[in-house]
């Protein structure tokens, strides 16, 4: 019908102010597996009205249930969706992506990019590049470079995850299967000299190793708190990753296994 909103169906943004508060209110959740509405509304010097709307849509994105007086958590805890994710580390991130940017070779190139907050970052120290060929399995990111006309930007098939908006399975793997690229970036949720480089989804890893596999050179991009960190799924062992860039909040000693392993270490200054 004519005059049909969309919004309903298109993920709303989210301001970093709310996303940071409710990040907290999920740290404060954490940390029994319940809340009251008096605790929230003490802790985060906000109306209880304010939580009331975070926590309803917080239990519709199936992070937590609310429950008379307050909220706790779903037996089984998913990942952080990539809208509240946005706004952690975000000067970290956006230093390791000018990084990232400058070790990239001039003139033109292809590079693939999986999903991530760190990534959609280099994403768009990239967006004014000309010459550059990008190919990702990310929503975000291809709505965030999309209408650039000095990009060729590919976008891969796939299933959306619905907490990352990322394409997954078969037709993203084929995808990245039948391109070649010069860099595969990468965004993880931990790298560590014991378990690699890691997700928390079985199918995203599958999927972003599809373009780990047809790269000539895999950079891993990931903020401090990622460095030391083993989550469920590999995506890539240490010995397909070439360059690691990172903040000077990653645990030394940990980099320095990490590097151990022949990867080229750049740390960025906070």
């Amino acid at each position: 019908m004519a005059g049909t909103p969309f919004d309903r169906s298109v993920p709303r943004a989210i301001s970093r102010k709310r996303s940071e508060r409710m990040l907290a209110e999920l740290a404060l959740l954490d940390y029994d597996g319940s809340v009251s509405l008096a605790t929230l509304t003490r802790e985060l010097k906000v109306s209880a009205a304010t939580i009331r709307r975070d926590l309803a849509d917080m239990e519709d994105q199936g992070l937590l249930v609310r429950t008379h007086g307050g909220a706790r958590l779903q037996a089984a805890q998913p990942e952080v969706p990539v809208r509240l994710r946005d706004s952690r580390f975000r000067e970290a991130k956006q230093r390791i992506a000018r990084r990232a940017a400058e070790l990239l070779p001039d003139g033109p190139y292809s590079i693939a990019l999986s999903g991530g907050t760190t990534t959609a970052e280099v994403a768009k120290v990239l967006a004014t590049r000309p010459d550059l060929a990008i190919i990702t399995n990310s929503l975000t990111t291809v709505m965030a470079i999309a209408s650039r006309p000095n990009l060729k930007v590919i976008m891969t098939g796939g299933v959306v995850r619905s907490s990352s908006y990322e394409a997954v399975g078969v037709l993203a793997e084929n995808t990245f299967n039948a391109i070649n690229v010069g860099t595969a970036i990468l965004g993880t949720d931990g790298i560590s000299a014991l378990g690699g480089a890691t997700t928390h989804d079985e199918t995203e890893a599958r999927t972003n190793h599809a373009m780990v596999a047809n790269a000539q050179r895999v950079m891993v991009v990931a903020d401090g708190s990622k460095v030391g960190r083993v989550t469920l799924a590999k995506v890539a062992d240490l010995s397909e990753i070439q360059t690691l860039v990172t903040d000077d909040t990653a645990d030394p000693e940990e980099l320095d296994r990490i590097a151990a392993t022949g990867i080229e270490i750049h740390v960025v200054p906070g």
